[in-house]
């Protein structure tokens, strides 16, 4: 009698599982206009002038202190700097003061060799390109060394009163968080800003989600009850 041979049942293979986060980002309901409008009164309601909280004397300073501030906080920033713009707040005070002396002062400050590489760098390039003065137009801002998206968004919302959005790591997590803008990148999220935050809003729209994230929406413990939009955020984990 032959012998019968079966093959093994076949096996299906199991679909690829989505990435949470992503599915997470694409079952979040995008917030409608009224309730946009709705969460930037509440913040204007709260504070209407919000200021930066990196210490400066003018552009240039602004400039230096928001490259200083890259991986750095600034309260760490704002204590090397008290004493470093005392002694330059101009391009050609820096450039006398020279790069050793530049990296001394900020050596309390992350990556503070090549930080004050940079601010040497970017003095040269503002005298010999820029006349001494900080640029105007973001191309020419992230053209300076150490300088890019963010910082000059940063100047040019703060020394020159452009409706910009910079993206810093407290922005990036309130916009996808509460799925105000969602978005893999800074760059993303602040296109995904701009497009629903209403004109009137903008001037300070960023440093109100600045602020949000730095003393609200926390990374580790979001403070859910005593958020001013915690009835608006789409974040399933809030605790309210």
């Amino acid at each position: 009698m032959a012998k019968i041979t079966r093959s093994p049942p076949k096996t299906t293979k199991p679909a690829a599982k989505k990435s949470t986060k992503a599915s997470r980002k694409n079952s979040i309901k995008p917030w409608t206009p009224a309730e946009v409008r709705e969460a930037f009164t509440r913040f204007r309601k709260a504070n209407p002038e919000p200021k930066g909280e990196l210490e400066h004397l003018n552009p240039y300073t602004l400039l230096v202190a928001v490259v200083l501030s890259a991986q750095a906080t600034d309260a760490g920033v704002n204590k090397a700097t008290r004493t470093l713009f005392a002694a330059a707040d101009t391009p050609q005070k820096m450039l006398a003061l020279g790069e050793d002396k530049v990296r001394d002062t900020i050596k309390t400050i992350g990556l503070y060799r090549n930080k004050a590489k940079n601010v040497i760098a970017l003095s040269e390039k503002l005298i010999a390109e820029f006349g001494g003065e900080v640029p105007r137009t973001r191309a020419e801002i992230e053209s300076l060394p150490g300088a890019g998206r963010k910082t000059a968004n940063v100047v040019l919302n703060m020394a020159f009163g452009e409706r910009t959005m910079a993206v810093d790591t407290h922005v990036f997590r309130v916009a996808n968080r509460t799925g105000l803008a969602t978005g893999n990148t800074p760059l993303e999220v602040e296109l995904g800003l701009e497009r629903v935050i209403p004109a009137e809003f903008m001037l300070h729209a960023h440093h109100w989600l600045i602020l949000h994230g730095r003393y609200t929406c926390l990374a580790r413990k979001p403070r859910c009850e005593v958020c001013l939009i915690n009835d608006l955020c789409r974040w399933p984990e809030k605790t309210v």
